[in-house]
């Protein structure tokens, strides 16, 4: 077992990503070590539990003695208690410089140097930009009162409420504090992860940013005792600024803390909202991927159509491409536009957006695309990349490079998976030519990062 070095005070001195602040500390040798903290910022003190790790040494944060001189007061009061949001003590301004340095520092520090940086574009809005989210039940201590909201940060049971949330729309907030009261009052109890006894599991909700639709589906065990159409009933005369136009009850047994359906009912309305992004419309059901911040992504899709350029290409392939946005936002420079999905859900959104938007040269395939790129046969001008958090399997990279597109534009949310994958591209022949940041998760350290490929000649 590693030794721990307790209650260390270490000064911060400087941010790895993801959001890993670094300090030093002396130990018994005598050496000056290099901890990283996680939740710490440059400036701060701070006191931590310090132990050794594979690659180095790492402190669990129990303390903040001193703030940076550059600390505001939250704008949330749950600020630090709620494992939400990361930065809600700082500017924008400030948060913004921070996550281009940690993206930056990560590509040069894994050798990735010869580009043109373009900067980073902010979010449109700061708060309320979430457009879905999935609420854990749970309580605010040993036998605490019934809560649904975010997991209190280093807990596994306990949750903050999310009824003061600051960004989500009113409008979640609302359906959010209806749903736990009701509960409250019916005496249901939530599922707890360890001893696996009681139903209430999660909120997974979804409202069209511009349209102001919203989708609730209630996640429980089948255990669930409680009839819930007087929880419709309520939710439907909720006053709201938008509308709730569903409400379903999925049902999982599953003993992993994700939101997944064994089965699903719809108890009101429809499953499904319809949001706008950049003059098209989408269809988003409970499960298929659209960008959680709808304002946000017209920006995103603007820097990718701009990537792209002005040009007319036989075929291009939208690999992962979730509900179709960027298949269909590129339809016009293209005879044909094919995307692979492997959420079939999604995919099935995807071709009913084609109808919706009157585009007829999308083809969309369910499946991996490690898989299901093995049955594309023709030659892309253009490939974009956009894939899970975890980046591309690596066997799928080599059958990407096979078909000799002239660009590839990678789109990723984790810089640490895009850095791995784009050195595996240079090493078939690709290079880096530009990057930007588009900022979707704003009070968080994610951050969206857009690379232009080049062939080489």
């Amino acid at each position: 077992m590693a030794k721990i070095y307790a209650d260390r005070e270490i000064k911060i001195e400087d941010i790895l990503f993801p959001n890993k602040g670094t300090g030093k500390i002396l130990l018994g040798d005598g050496e000056e070590r290099v901890v990283a903290v996680k939740n710490t910022l440059p400036g701060q003190s701070i006191v931590a539990d310090v132990k050794r790790k594979k690659g180095g040494y790492e402190g669990r944060l129990k303390s903040i003695i001193a703030r940076a001189d550059y600390e505001c007061a939250p704008e949330c009061d749950r600020a630090g208690e709620c494992g939400g949001c990361t930065y809600q003590t700082i500017s924008y301004e400030k948060e913004s410089e921070i996550k281009r340095k940690m993206v930056l520092d990560l590509l040069h520090g894994s050798g990735i140097t010869d580009f043109e940086y373009e900067g980073l574009v902010s979010s449109p809005i700061h708060t309320k930009y979430r457009n879905k989210m999935e609420f854990s039940f749970g309580d605010n201590g040993a036998d605490g009162e019934l809560c649904l909201g975010v997991r209190k940060r280093n807990s596994n049971y306990e949750v903050v409420n999310a009824d003061q949330c600051m960004i989500v729309h009113e409008d979640i907030r609302r359906a959010v504090g209806c749903v736990v009261d009701h509960f409250r009052e019916s005496g249901e109890k939530f599922y707890h992860r360890f001893r696996h006894d009681g139903a209430l599991r999660h909120l997974l909700v979804r409202r069209g940013h511009f349209t102001g639709e919203m989708l609730l589906c209630l996640v429980t065990t089948s255990e669930l005792s409680t009839d819930l159409m007087p929880l419709a009933d309520k939710l439907r005369n909720l006053e709201l600024e938008g509308e709730l136009t569903g409400f379903c009850h999925i049902v999982n047994d599953g003993l992993g803390d994700v939101v997944k359906a064994d089965s699903m009912k719809l108890l009101y309305g429809r499953d499904h909202i319809y949001d706008m992004c950049l003059g098209l419309k989408f269809k988003i059901t409970p499960f298929s991927f659209f960008q959680t911040n709808s304002a946000g992504a017209e920006v995103l899709y603007s820097v990718v159509r701009d990537f792209a350029g002005d040009f007319s290409a036989n075929a291009i392939y939208d690999l992962y491409c979730g509900t179709g946005t960027i298949t269909q936002l590129l339809s016009k420079n293209a005879k044909k536009v094919v995307g692979i999905e492997i959420v079939e859900e999604a995919v099935e959104a995807a071709r009913v957006n084609t109808k919706l938007n009157g585009i007829s040269n999308c083809e969309f395939i369910a499946g991996d695309v490690l898989n299901m790129i093995d049955e594309l046969t023709d030659k892309p001008e253009l490939i974009i990349l956009d894939p899970p958090r975890e980046g591309i399997n690596a066997k799928a990279i080599p059958k990407i490079c096979a078909f000799d597109a002239d660009r590839l534009i990678y789109i990723s949310c984790k810089a640490s998976s895009l850095a791995k994958d784009l050195l595996a591209f240079e090493s078939y022949g690709y290079k880096v030519e530009k990057i930007k940041n588009v900022d979707m998760f704003p009070r968080t350290y994610h951050v969206e990062t857009v690379c232009l490929l080049t062939h080489k000649c």
